[in-house]
């Protein structure tokens, strides 16, 4: 077995309270994206584990179900501190494992702190499932409290191997489920850090479970009997296969954030270089590896020389390098050496259909799994949704560019796709900018600022290709609790119903 030394102990699973080490083998291995020969994390994983994870935490979620919501709170304010403890720990393997550079490795492990505090406030997250009464009679009253679903499976993704799962976490156990969580085979340490940070809360046993590995992994536990719910971060293709998973459970929770193909538009009224500089940051912010990131940007035909000029030397002028150098990169390098031929083979495919590319990517003369920002000029009128040329999402730094007529002509082009994550407009026009908001598919629509980049205290999720229509962010608690209606009756003085009779002698 081999782990990286900001680990606490070698490769386990976390099931029951306990941890069990994993074999040797190089079953699931990560490797530093920016020094591919320095393995981070590394065992054999053992399918039969899924099981006894489920096991437990079923047997856990009634005693934490039913525990008062102040003790849970009192838990979920313990792991704030012992996160704050190991801040720099996690950073660094964020840094290690996923290529991200630290000052991003950073930003992501303070966010796990926030979310405690954005779920606990009543008036914001957790006031969205607050029991509530309302009058039915002058006897009768109605009221609403909430149940949590019971059993959550939580699969990670690699580009935000803590925080994406983390927001799933908080709002769950707040809301009295126990977790099961399968993190990325690319970013097992991360995963098991932040199982080693629960065991230091010293959760009840069973309710936080950790199970590493791939797809047959994976696919064992989104198919248990024993689950109550699915919470997803990932690609469309993986959460196609979970939804077909579960048809015939559709009482069982499942909430897919998927990726996007989302798009970004400059009108010719729009402050320019507001629009370069947002337009770069979120075209290839985390090195094009966020599902927020522009992948098409549609500038106004009088001022598109202008922007394609700005919007080229800005992209030239990003840094690339380690997430550990100094001073800091803005891109680390990508996930892997298939993410790199991806977005160079994507480029080639769109040259063959007629793109010009503005900026080229290439594999730049350092070790690792890097790429330089791409810019490849296309032509609007090509965009269809679900064509696999276009409509797709390349998870690396390259950014399509093209020209629209006016807002309808811009919004036409926004929406020729099937994914519906994030947009953005650019103008200092606010009608034109409402109109965007009610016509473009979006669940994220932004103005005057990227499409990359949210707040944890609104909704965060997308349509169509993007999500099922169950946002995360500040509504992630609406997935971890269902309602349940109650009539409670203060009068024994039932009154019998038309077409019945009813002698009280009958009760002698």
């Amino acid at each position: 077995m081999v782990h990286s030394s900001l680990l606490e102990r070698a490769p386990a699973n976390y099931i029951d309270g306990r941890w069990i080490e994993l074999a040797a083998g190089d079953g699931i291995t990560s490797t530093n994206p920016a020094a591919p020969d320095e393995i981070i994390w590394q065992a054999a994983s053992n399918i039969a584990h899924v099981g006894e994870a489920v096991a437990a935490a079923r047997r856990a979620a009634p005693g934490w179900a039913q525990l008062s919501i102040a003790r849970r709170h009192e838990y979920l304010r313990r792991y704030q501190q012992v996160v704050k403890a190991h801040l720099d720990r996690i950073a660094g393997l964020i840094c290690d494992e996923s290529g991200k550079t630290m000052a991003e490795s950073r930003f992501e492990a303070n966010a796990l702190i926030g979310k405690v505090d954005i779920t606990l406030d009543t008036d914001g997250a957790l006031g969205r499932i607050t029991d509530f009464e309302v009058p039915v009679s002058a006897t009768r009253r109605g009221i609403n409290r909430f149940k949590p679903h019971g059993v959550m499976a939580v699969v990670g993704p690699f580009n935000f191997p803590a925080h994406l799962p983390n927001g799933h976490f908080i709002p769950a156990l707040a809301a009295g489920n126990t977790i099961v969580f399968k993190p990325s085979d690319k970013t097992p340490a991360v995963g098991q850090a932040i199982a080693e940070v629960w065991h230091e809360v010293g959760l009840p046993p069973g309710v936080f479970n950790l199970v590493q590995g791939a797809a047959d992994v994976a696919s064992t536990l989104v198919g248990h009997e024993g689950i109550d719910g699915i919470l997803f971060t990932g690609s469309w293709g993986v959460g196609r296969r979970i939804l077909e998973a579960n048809l015939d459970r559709p009482g069982r929770i499942v909430a897919l954030e998927m990726g996007g193909n989302n798009a970004a538009v400059v009108l010719d009224d729009a402050d320019l270089r507001q629009a370069v500089i947002e337009c770069v940051r979120a075209g290839f912010a985390t090195t094009g590896q966020r599902c927020t990131c522009t992948r098409r940007v549609i500038v106004h035909e009088r001022i598109a020389d202008r922007f394609r000029r700005a919007f080229v030397k800005a992209a030239r002028s990003l840094t690339i390098g380690p997430g550990r150098s100094e001073p800091g990169a803005f891109m680390g390098p990508v996930i892997s050496e298939a993410t790199v031929r991806a977005v160079i083979d994507f480029q080639k495919r769109l040259v063959q259909r007629g793109g010009q590319i503005l900026l080229e990517a290439r594999k730049p003369d350092l070790p690792g799994h890097f790429v330089s920002p791409a810019i490849v000029q296309v032509d609007g009128a090509q965009y269809r949704p679900g064509d696999a040329e276009h409509d797709c999402e390349v998870f690396g730094p390259l950014v399509q560019l093209s020209t629209c007529r006016d807002l309808d002509h811009a919004i036409a082009q926004a929406n020729a796709t099937h994914y519906g994550l994030a947009a953005a407009i650019f103008t200092r026009d606010a009608e034109a900018a409402e109109s965007f908001f009610w016509q473009v598919r979006a669940g994220c629509i932004n103005w005057n600022t990227g499409t990359a980049g949210a707040s944890s205290k609104l909704a965060f999720g997308g349509l169509g290709h993007s999500g099922n229509h169950r946002p995360a962010g500040a509504f992630s608690v609406d997935y971890c609790a269902y309602p349940v209606a109650a009539m409670v009756e203060s009068s024994s003085e039932a009154p019998v119903p038309a077409g019945m009779a009813f002698d009280d002698a009958w009760l002698d």
